[in-house]
């Protein structure tokens, strides 16, 4: 399979500089052209190496020292470049979200993948049979939450010939109006009933999401922790775990992973090792809005702090009135679903830099954000923008340039979204 250093580069990548149409990748990052000077055109997303190192180091440190394993959420930037980084790191696997995206992992031969969503798709447990077979290292988990899913896993995974039992972990859900998952503790008792009557489902642990706990506190999700540890535990009391050597207990976004390290911490011994599974993935990248508002780390500033990493840098195309710009970037480069973009700095065209002081985005078109401004700001000015909810940010851009703080071009990080 070709690597994303073999791609070539073209008309399909937003941003990259037109003069290197035709050559590779890996051609381009030999040449370490600079973000400012070398060719790149307005808009261009940009990944600091800097800020991204940092958030890596520190989320590795801090799962190391809760005694958490980690597979962070991959369908934050579905980048295999940075699965990698995060499993050089010590990550036990990653984890996704739809059939698609355990097809890019382990076309990336990711080792081991936690699917959080229950897989009913006969043509994915079909494709996933086949997987288990022919790769015997190959770990993967998923949830069930439902009778009708386990049947339907069941019918398809039996149609398949399968010869390995799909590890599975019951969701617990955060509540009776929240997502996916089981609703009550009677009502996971019956299913891990249903899935210990199959041949091709194994039961290995339970798991869940914080993060959809309504009126979400400190004290509501501990609760609901609680919950969740207490199942495992009547699990492991009443057999269910005999023919295990670990168990998998897993919880974790980016939001309250600080209450799933204290919650999971009180777990009394069980019959067999507990592999305690955080799933946070948003810290890869972190953000100037959604999840810089309500990290863990403001809460325990003491453990450290992410910094955001990506500036999505645009260009003043029109002033039209003194307090008045328009930026060529819009819903189809910028993230929106939660909060509008944060300008940050301003670039003029000499290199000179300044604070984007006085100026805010107050709404965004397709291609272009609305700017009040109380500032010097000037056509042709380049604009950095902070981006809020890295989840919907990747998913716009396909070949992203990992900078220095100098602007030099280490790295372009690929997406398959």
């Amino acid at each position: 399979m070709d690597t994303p250093a073999d791609e070539r580069i073209d008309h399909r990548f937003k941003g990259l500089p037109p003069d290197a149409d035709g050559t590779t990748v890996a051609a381009l990052t030999a040449e370490r052209r600079n973000l400012f000077t070398g060719g790149f055109t307005t808009p261009v997303l940009a990944l600091s190496e800097e800020h991204l190192e940092h958030n890596l180091a520190l989320m590795e440190t801090y799962t190391e020292r809760h005694g958490l394993a980690f597979a962070p959420h991959g369908k934050t930037s579905m980048a295999p470049q940075l699965f990698a980084r995060q499993l050089d790191r010590g990550a036990w696997g990653i984890t996704l979200a739809v059939p698609h995206q355990v097809r890019v992992a382990r076309a990336f031969r990711v080792p081991r993948v936690f699917l959080a969503n229950e897989l009913v798709d006969p043509a994915a447990l079909r494709w996933l049979a086949r997987e288990l077979e022919a790769d015997p290292d190959f770990r993967f988990i998923c949830y069930v939450d439902s009778l009708e899913g386990v049947a339907q896993m069941n019918a398809a995974l039996t149609g398949a010939g399968a010869t390995r039992p799909v590890d599975v972990v019951i969701e617990l859900a955060a509540g009776a109006e929240a997502r996916t998952g089981v609703r009550t503790e009677s009502e996971c008792h019956a299913l891990a009933d249903a899935v210990a009557a199959t041949t091709t489902l194994r039961l290995v642990g339970i798991a869940g999401y914080e993060g959809e706990v309504p009126d979400a506190s400190p004290a509501t999700v501990a609760a609901w922790l609680r919950r969740l540890t207490a199942l495992v535990t009547d699990f492991d009391a009443a057999g269910r775990f005999d023919a295990l050597t670990e168990i998998v207990l897993s919880a974790g976004g980016s939001a309250w992973f600080d209450a799933v390290a204290e919650v999971f911490a009180e777990l009394p011994p069980l019959s067999h090792p507990v592999l305690k599974l955080l799933r946070s993935g948003a810290y890869v990248s972190h953000d100037n809005g959604a999840y810089r508002e309500r990290t863990p780390f403001n809460r325990i500033p003491e453990e450290g702090e992410l910094h955001a990493a990506f500036t999505l840098w645009t260009q003043v195309v029109s002033r039209p009135t003194p307090h008045q710009a328009f930026l060529n970037a819009g819903k189809r480069d910028a993230a929106f679903d939660l909060h509008l973009p944060q300008p940050h700095t301003i670039r003029s065209p000499d290199g000179t830099t300044r604070p984007a002081t006085g100026i805010t985005v107050t709404g965004l078109s397709d291609q272009h954000a609305w700017v009040r401004t109380e500032a010097d700001l000037n056509v042709g000015d380049w604009v950095g923008l902070g981006m809020s909810h890295p989840c919907t940010i990747f998913d716009k851009w396909q070949l992203i340039p990992l900078t220095t703080p100098n602007g030099t071009v280490t790295e372009y990080i690929r997406t398959y979204f």
